[in-house]
């Protein structure tokens, strides 16, 4: 194939599909930037011409945004008709193998200096190794191999004092050498496991728990992004590739697609807590490739072994599945074609098949290769990776606290549900919950034994951290800040309404003052807005409460006669708006059920 610069900087193929990528080597000098371009004739004007005594025509915006909204149901309605049918699978047992490739947080490749940022121009951090020019050889870059063990420590595996590195051969336009350098053989890394709860989303039939085997995992390098210009153009960006990652390859050992994606999602979570990784799937730093297989539960076990463990139907692989629902989703549309062409008298081939989002069945992508296929070596460039015990003991003795422990943390000593528990571990990388700890803080160091309910300090602060704090940042769609409200601002206003000197209302009144940049003091702003609650006398409350009584007698009799004791609320609602933020809707209540004669 002939190769030859071009007049932009790219390298193009003389035959299709082209390849195009940088130009440029090393580091002394900037790289010329990839460009793509769109000519004029791609671009569309649309005009709308009324002919007279004829009704208008529907503006084209309204009309995209209609049939944009057709388009969101179509798909919704597609989703639920895929979830609700499909085939009788209770007659055959799913089994499922998932590898994780996690893009490591490093710094630098993982056999060059080359940097590992993704944000530059394309092909800007790309050293000769990277690009296998003639004569470059590899230089482990120790650094790498930290975040790697973290995750390794945090997953329970058994770290192999020696490793070495392996060349896995296949020809694509993504890995210059031809080869791709892993750790097929002898990984760093074997024999973990994981514990799934139900609070994670596994599927109702796992039970409470259910615990997966980790086989290994290994350290390996990352391939170039590829980037599609229709028709036939490819586009290179060597800035990924080299990048080191991490295959996590677990044990053919789940039977549920549900149990599939919560696996992905807790792998994920404990790799951000241990900063094993910086990004996730929704920035493409965690891929999945899942191995599905199904067999018959009324015949013989399957002449299949894989990982050790037999009686398995034939596998096949599904690739590069980038989201949680993906992988769910795929799960379900490759058991539902394995057993349909298996009911059908059909075999199943070992292969390699994709997904779409979106889709309700898998495609064929190529034959299955195997080991032979890949024609697996040892690396002859590469001497073994030894890792010493006094560093192995400084990574298992510096490991943050894993997701799991902080959740039994927040239910049993902070009095969150689980849910609440799991929502703050998973939000915004861990910050959102070192907020709320800080804020807890905050609230012991100035209690003084005043608060009436010292215990459930750490509840209402997450109430407000979660919900309250987290409907602001919804509404305007910005993300976590801690300067958006700072921790002495929100525990100053949650301290003011445990001790009544403010009511709920004007709670959430002065987070959003504080939200929106008022950073004037929460005392000082209470006493220049006049917003300090004036406590009402008893017989205050009476008389607000008889009289709306008496104006309502129809709502009256439907409390007291029909039960509907969720008509109270409006009762409620008319007395703190009358009492212009002077009225505690606790008392309020106590008092309405109290006239009412409701049990308390």
């Amino acid at each position: 194939m002939l190769v030859r610069e071009t007049s932009r900087g790219f390298f193009s193929a003389s035959r299709k599909p082209v390849l195009l990528a940088s130009h440029r080597i090393g580091y002394s000098s900037p790289p010329r930037p990839a460009f793509v371009c769109l000519s004029n004739s791609n671009v569309r004007t649309y005009s709308v011409q009324v002919k007279a005594g004829l009704p208008p025509q529907e503006p084209l915006r309204k009309q995209l945004k209609d049939e944009a909204r057709q388009h969101r149901v179509a798909v919704k309605q597609i989703s639920h008709d895929f979830h609700a049918s499909k085939p009788n699978d209770h007659d055959w047992e799913l089994t499922v193998g998932i590898e994780i490739h996690a893009q490591l947080n490093t710094d630098r490749k993982l056999f060059s200096n080359a940097l590992t940022s993704t944000n530059e121009v394309p092909n800007a951090n790309a050293a000769l190794f990277d690009l296998a020019f003639p004569g470059s050889q590899p230089i482990f870059q120790t650094s790498t191999v930290l975040p790697a063990l973290r995750a390794a420590v945090a997953l329970g595996c058994d770290i192999q004092r020696s490793s070495k590195f392996d060349r896995k051969h296949y020809f694509y336009q993504d890995q210059p050498a031809g080869y791709q350098i892993t750790q097929y053989y002898e990984p760093f890394a074997k024999n973990g496991h994981i514990t799934l709860f139900d609070h994670d989303g596994i599927a109702p039939e796992d039970g409470e728990s259910i615990t997966i085997g980790i086989k290994q995992i290994q350290l390996e390098q990352d391939t170039a992004k590829t980037i599609l210009q229709p028709p036939d153009t490819m586009l290179l960006d060597f800035n990924r590739v080299g990048h080191p990652l991490i295959e996590i390859i677990s044990l053919p050992q789940i039977h549920h697609p549900q149990t599939a994606a919560a696996f992905v999602r807790k792998i994920q979570s404990i790799l951000h807590a241990v900063s094993a990784v910086a990004t996730g799937m929704e920035m493409g730093g965690l891929r999945a490739d899942v191995n599905v297989s199904v067999r018959s539960r009324h015949t013989d076990p399957g002449p299949h072994s894989y990982h050790g463990i037999s009686g398995l139907g034939q596998r096949t692989e599904i690739k590069n599945l980038s989201s949680f629902k993906a992988v769910e989703d795929a799960i379900i549309a490759e058991r539902d074609r394995q057993i349909n062409v298996l009911e059908s008298g059909g075999i199943i081939e070992g292969e390699t098949r994709g997904w779409t989002l979106g889709s309700t069945e898998t495609k064929k992508l190529r034959g299955k290769e195997g080991e032979v296929d890949y024609r697996y070596m040892p690396d002859p460039d590469i001497g073994p990776l030894i890792i010493s015990k006094e560093l192995l003991t400084h990574i298992e003795t510096s490991l943050p606290t894993l997701p799991d422990e902080q959740i039994y943390y927040l239910v049993d000593e902070v009095g969150l549900s689980p849910k609440d528990a799991k929502t703050l571990v998973a939000l915004d990388g861990g910050e959102r919950l070192d907020y709320l700890f800080d804020v807890i803080a905050f609230l012991q160091q100035n209690s003084d034994g005043c608060y009436a309910q010292e215990s459930k300090l750490g509840k209402t602060a997450a109430n407000w951290v979660i919900h309250e704090l987290g409907g602001l940042l919804s509404a305007s769609n910005s993300a976590f800040s801690a300067d958006r409200a700072p921790v002495p601002a929100l525990g100053s206003i949650i301290s003011n309404l445990l001790q009544d000197r403010i009511t709920g209302r004007t709670a959430k009144l002065l987070l959003s003052m504080v939200f929106d940049g008022d950073r004037r003091d929460i005392d000082a702003i209470i006493t220049e807005e006049n917003l300090r609650l004036e406590t009402l006398s008893s017989e205050q409350y009476d008389a607000m409460a008889q009289k709306l009584l008496s104006e309502n007698p129809e709502m009256v009799a439907k409390i007291q006669g029909k039960g509907q004791i969720g008509k109270l609320q409006f009762f409620i609602g008319q007395m703190m708006r009358i009492g212009g933020g002077k009225v505690e809707a606790r008392k309020a209540e106590g008092v309405l059920r109290r006239l009412l004669q409701l049990d308390e």
